[in-house]
């Protein structure tokens, strides 16, 4: 709240001197309750520019937002006339706003609205106004059409394309390209006007090799216009090669093209003048004509031009000041220079000012008899007039108003009253523009309010400074007054101040002056009231602390610290040691009265603080702690740790360049310190970040360090022992060196392309102990390498600049020098950098291709011409892919590829291609842009190869008599397969057997071996083969059988051969003795007419081990058992996968006991038992016909 001054008569003293002691106004508090509840005259609070171009494309929003109390309502004036808003469907207007919505969703043209809008915000209080808006809507209008012909210049001649672009809203971006979208490349001889029109400063022969068009970019309707372009015939005197001499001077003399002086093309003459507005950007523009293309220098009469504001553009034939003030105004001059002569243009430029603020006037809120004034000031050139408006009407036919006095740009409000509110707009003008800013007076009568919470408390400690608040408002301004404990006198003077924003201030609280405390604040409209209640409390002190102690090692030390508080606080009893707080751990205890530690150790040395603290204040008391070490020859029992870190670190001995560092070292733990690391830290470039500064060895303690000019110095210590590297030391003292002039200059500095027409130069900037001073920056100069070339220079901060315009891929110089407030580096080197490439103009010619063999060809070519690379020369690239297989139906992948050949080259090997296909071929050149064009296509087919091996080989073993394999055709046939080769082997262990060789047809997929012997196992070779010969080889190996190999999990660990094994012989060889002489016996019997006695042996009975015969099949990838279907060792497989019993030149039925009842001697029984048996043995078991030696002897029967 803002008190109000005294009033003072003016009766009898002049009216500007009344003036100066008219009372503030009242200031409004923030409280959102009072401002809800005072009536307040509108305020515009948001509006749309004056200046107000709108997308045709879009709906038009027209903002106008105002505040007060009562909300305002608003309206619209178009054209100075009322818009009625209701009347158009298209126009709306915000809820609660006064923006006006023009929808244009249904249709309607966005031009019908345009015109000058303006704003009006009323309440009861008054009317606020917004600024003329003026609506328009953005064009971008059609190039006219025209004829444009072939202009004819001779070479050497000036010439300037003229633009004239269509009138846009808001005005183009204008460029020139050519009609194929190229952008025309510009430099000192040829570049483009700020109107538009490109200017030619001489004509040389290379300019006819394109057009020239104009473009316009419209903004709003991001559209691009293009002019019909221009074609140009140059008419030379001798032939020309374009890139030998560029367009230096010896290049005129070989044409046969006249030096000329310079000449101005725009603009005219020797003199122009040019006007600009205060605080606009003013661009001056010189081109000239002449040959060579003439240097453009830039002067101001009486002295330098204006400093950091002033910027060269277009090869210095621009020259832009931003930001222009009066002292700007004067003679400018610019230069044109060549070896032929110079010639001078004087340009006057008038700086003229549309209005702008001295004084803007500011809302009054004033109490009913109380005085105020607005002011309204304004300056520009010419001398702005001040225009009063109250309530949006000129104020001369507005109500008369007793109270009121107009002078000039300053309005007095004398003995104000209730109803006098109103908003006042002033409006300053000139022929430039105008100014209008609304200021409202509000005359309010608000009894007195009280801002502060009720019955607040106070505490304060004894003797300290306090004060009471009690923020206070009303109208007219309330006096305040204080009192203490209901008693009449008010309090002012000795040890209390009253503040006039309502605050009541205590030197010095003593326990007297407990108590409470009430302020009132009166005015004419009443009083309001509020207390304080103060309580003065016991300081916090300590009144016994810890002192410096000395122990040694492994003994209990205690630190003592008593404290004295107010009983009424809360005292709260903390430990720091080395100014960080104290973790307790298992070996300290915090006692009522202090700080017990047991066992004490090297580490607990250092500064102890006792903290004693409450919510009004705090006390401190340190002690340092000494521990003494153990001896010497009990350190090598102890364990190693890393070191402590130094402590009181001390600079002394300040130089320029030195300054030496001292500190104490901490415990080295028992392991000796063999290093100290000193680091430094400074504050403008990395602050918080440390760097290495110098190493030195642990005997010292002590070291003087070298230091760089302009660094604001911060050290630390790192104690080294063998164990590791302490904790940093904490910061020294800040010690800044003094500057000076950089002693070095950037490196690394390298100058390429980012694109066709730039060049970015980069380099590596310098540090902060290099920069020696304020305000680094670098100067950046560069010209084409030519001793006769101009010197560009641009001064940068960053570590990077770029250059633009730049002709395609040439070379250039390039210096960057280091410069601060003190100074520049020495002269710094030169080097070479390059512009931008383009990418290549011409592909490689005359492509041949000869087939090598059935992978690779050989290729050559004609390079292409230099001048055609537009940039550096990385390679020359073949780009090839597989077109088809000769092979019907065989899919292939037609994935480009391509082969790098480095260098200027002509010939080259492409390798690693696939036989018996064919391919296509196209050769580019590349260079740092990319590829260039693409060659004629090349077709060639590549001869047979080789196939690759088949895709797989299985092998299955059915039993231990064959092996079946199985295959599939090669991925890659490469020509047409003649056959198959297969070649396999049987090896045990280390020992091999005969290689066989079998060649298959091409067709075949499927192969059996019979096996030599059951045990060994078998390598196979498998390849493919066409005409050039055998493909790569597939080799695959018979798995192990059992009893040599780790059993497969096919099988458990009894499972065995019992083929091998010796019981299972011998039970063979018995059954075969029994067998011979059964046939014996029946033989004799048959010979004698006997009977057979088959009831003996039917109830033989088969040895249980028999029956774990095992088939013996394998599979490639696992092995199989079959427990229900196992053939005998010597029994085979038909290739329908059944059993058959093997063939036996014994057969019982050439004895006639094979048959159905065929012999009769006496034999009826045996016939007859045959059959039965038969029956009996196909019924009970009909799969183990013949799958055991019992079998076959009751088969005989």
């Amino acid at each position: 709240m803002i008190p109000r001054r005294a009033r003072i008569s003016c009766a009898g003293i002049a009216f500007a001197l009344c003036l100066q002691h008219l009372v503030s106004a009242i200031e409004v508090p923030l409280d959102s309750n009072i401002q809800s509840e005072l009536p307040q005259p509108p305020t515009i609070t948001k509006q749309s520019i004056k200046d107000y171009i709108v997308d045709p494309r879009d709906n038009i929003f027209i903002e106008c937002e105002a505040k007060g109390n009562p909300v305002p309502t608003f309206s619209w004036t178009r054209n100075g006339k009322f818009f009625n808003v209701a009347k158009d469907p298209k126009v709306s207007m915000r809820r609660r706003s006064g923006t006006l919505v023009i929808d244009f969703h249904s249709g309607g043209r966005p031009e019908d609205y345009e015109g000058e809008y303006q704003c009006f915000a009323r309440n009861d209080f008054g009317t606020a106004l917004s600024s003329k808006i003026h609506l328009q809507v953005s064009k971008s209008p059609l190039w006219p059409k025209e004829k444009v012909d072939v202009i004819e210049v001779d070479e050497g001649a000036p010439l300037s394309l003229q633009c004239n672009p269509p009138p846009g809203l808001p005005e183009p971006v204008i460029f020139w390209m050519s009609s194929s979208m190229e952008p025309i490349p510009q430099d000192k001889r040829v570049s483009q006007g700020h109107k538009g029109d490109l200017y030619f400063s001489n004509v040389l022969a290379q300019d006819a090799l394109t057009d020239y068009s104009c473009n316009a970019r419209f903004h709003f309707t991001h559209t691009i216009q293009q002019k019909n372009p221009y074609t140009l015939k140059v008419k030379t005197k001798k032939s020309h090669n374009e890139t030998s001499l560029g367009n230096s001077p010896a290049m005129y003399r070989a044409r046969g093209i006249t030096e000329t002086t310079p000449s101005f093309m725009y603009p005219y003459g020797t003199s122009s003048s040019q006007m600009v507005l205060r605080g606009m950007d003013l661009l001056l523009e010189c081109i000239a004509s002449g040959v060579p293309a003439p240097d453009i220098m830039w002067y101001k009469k009486g002295g330098e031009l204006p400093p950091g504001k002033t910027k060269m553009e277009n090869f210095n034939k621009a020259l832009r000041i931003s930001n222009v003030s009066e002292e700007d105004s004067g003679e400018y001059s610019c230069l044109a220079s060549n070896k032929m002569g110079s010639i001078r243009h004087t340009i006057s430029v008038r700086v003229k000012a549309a209005p702008y603020w001295l004084d803007q006037p500011e809302n009054l809120i004033l109490a009913p008899g109380e005085d105020g004034r607005l002011v309204c000031r304004a300056n520009g050139n010419p001398k702005p007039t001040i225009q009063w408006l109250v309530n949006g009407e000129p104020i001369e036919s507005s109500p008369p108003n007793p109270s009121r006095e107009v002078a000039g740009d300053t309005i007095v409000f004398r003995d104000t009253q209730i109803g006098s509110s109103a908003v006042y707009q002033c409006n300053a003008s000139n022929e430039h523009g105008y100014l209008l800013a609304n200021a409202f007076v509000s005359v309010l009568d608000v009894p007195p309010r009280i801002l502060a919470p009720r019955n607040q408390l106070i505490r304060v400690i004894e003797n300290n400074r306090t004060r009471l608040d009690c923020p206070f408002f009303g109208s007219p301004i309330p006096t305040l007054r204080w009192f203490k404990n209901g008693q009449g006198n008010t309090l002012d003077g000795g040890n209390y101040k009253a503040h006039e924003n309502g605050s009541l201030e205590m030197f010095m609280a003593r326990k007297e002056d407990q108590g409470i405390y009430t302020c009132v604040a009166t005015n004419i409209l009443g009083k309001a009231e509020a207390q304080v209640r103060l309580e003065v409390k016991d300081p916090t002190r300590i009144v016994r602390g810890p002192e410096d102690q000395v122990v040694k090692r492994g003994k209990i030390l205690q630190l003592p610290c008593r404290v004295k508080h107010d009983p009424t606080l809360r005292v709260l009893v903390t430990w720091l040691k080395d100014n960080a707080p104290l973790y307790l751990g298992t070996r300290m205890k915090k006692e009522e009265e202090g700080l017990t530690i047991f066992g004490v150790t090297e580490r607990d040395q250092g500064d102890y603080t006792c903290v004693a603290s409450t919510e009004l204040d705090k006390d401190a008391a340190k002690a340092y702690l000494t521990v003494l070490a153990d001896p010497a020859n009990r350190l090598r029992d102890l364990p190693k740790e890393r070191p402590d870190q130094p402590r009181d670190l001390e600079l002394s001995d300040l130089a320029e360049r030195s300054v030496r560092l001292t500190w104490i070292p901490g415990d080295d733990k028992n392991s000796p310190i063999t290093d100290y690391v000193v680091q430094f830290e400074e504050d403008r470039m990395q602050p918080g970040v440390w760097h290495d500064h110098s190493r030195y060895p642990g005997s010292v303690n002590s070291a003087l360090l070298s230091l760089s000019p302009y660094v604001n110095y911060q050290f630390r210590v790192i104690a080294v022992n063998d164990v590791g590297s302490s904790v940093p030391s904490l910061p020294s003292e800040r010690y800044q060196t003094n500057g000076a002039r950089p002693e070095i200059n950037p490196t690394g500095v390298q100058g390429a392309g980012t694109q066709k027409n730039n060049m970015e130069i980069t380099w590596t900037p310098l540090n902060a102990t290099q920069a020696y001073g304020p305000n680094l920056r670098y100067i950046v100069r560069w010209r084409r390498r030519d001793p006769r070339g101009s010197w560009h220079n641009e001064t940068v901060r960053s570590a990077r600049h770029v250059v633009w315009n730049t002709p395609i891929y040439v070379p250039y110089e390039i210096k960057v020098q280091a410069e601060n407030d003190f100074g520049r580096a020495p002269e710094p080197d030169t080097y070479i950098g390059y512009s931008g490439e383009d990418y290549p103009k011409a592909a490689p010619t005359d492509v041949r291709i000869r087939v090598l063999n059935s992978t690779a060809i050989a290729l050559t070519w004609t390079r292409v011409h230099l001048d055609t690379i537009q940039g550096q020369l990385k390679e020359y690239r073949a780009y090839f892919w597989r077109d088809s297989s000769l092979l019907k139906n065989l899919w292939v992948s037609k994935k480009r590829q391509f082969v790098s050949f480095p260098g200027d080259r002509n010939r080259g090997t492409v390798s690693r291609l696939f036989p018996y296909s064919n391919y296509k071929l196209e050769m580019v050149v590349t260079n740092g842009r990319g590829d260039g064009p693409r060659s004629e296509t090349k077709e060639f087919p590549t001869p047979e190869g080789v196939p690759s091996s088949p895709r797989y080989l299985r092998i299955r073993q059915p039993n231990l008599e064959i092996i079946n394999l199985e295959w599939d055709h090669p991925e890659h046939p490469n020509g047409i397969i003649t056959g198959y080769t297969l070649r396999y082997q049987p090896f045990n262990g280390t020992r091999t057997g005969r290689t066989v060789v079998e060649n298959l047809s091409p067709n075949q997929t499927k192969f059996t071996v019979q096996r030599s012997d059951p045990i060994s196992r078998y390598r196979f070779v498998l390849r493919a083969r066409t005409q050039v010969g055998e493909g790569e080889p597939l080799t695959e190996e018979s798995p192990a059988l059992l009893d040599e190999a780790t059993p497969s999990p096919a099988y458990t660990k009894n499972q065995v051969d019992i083929a091998t094994q010796g019981w299972f012989i011998g039970l063979m060889c018995a059954i075969a003795l029994l067998v011979l002489i059964l046939l014996i016996v029946c033989f004799i019997k048959r010979s004698r007419g006997g009977k057979y006695p088959v009831r003996d042996n039917k109830d033989e009975h088969l040895n249980p081990e028999d029956k774990n015969v095992e088939d013996g099949s394998f599979d490639y990838r696992s092995l199989e058992s079959d427990e229900d279907n196992k053939p005998l060792p010597n029994s085979q497989t038909s290739l329908d996968g059944t059993i058959k019993q093997q063939e036996s030149d014994d057969s019982l039925v050439d004895y006639g006991e094979g048959g159905e009842g065929q012999f009769n001697e006496d034999g009826s029984f045996i016939g007859q038992y045959t059959v039965k048996k038969d029956k009996e043995e196909t019924e009970g078991n009909e799969s183990s016909e013949a799958t055991s030696p019992v079998n076959a002897i009751y088969s005989l029967a």
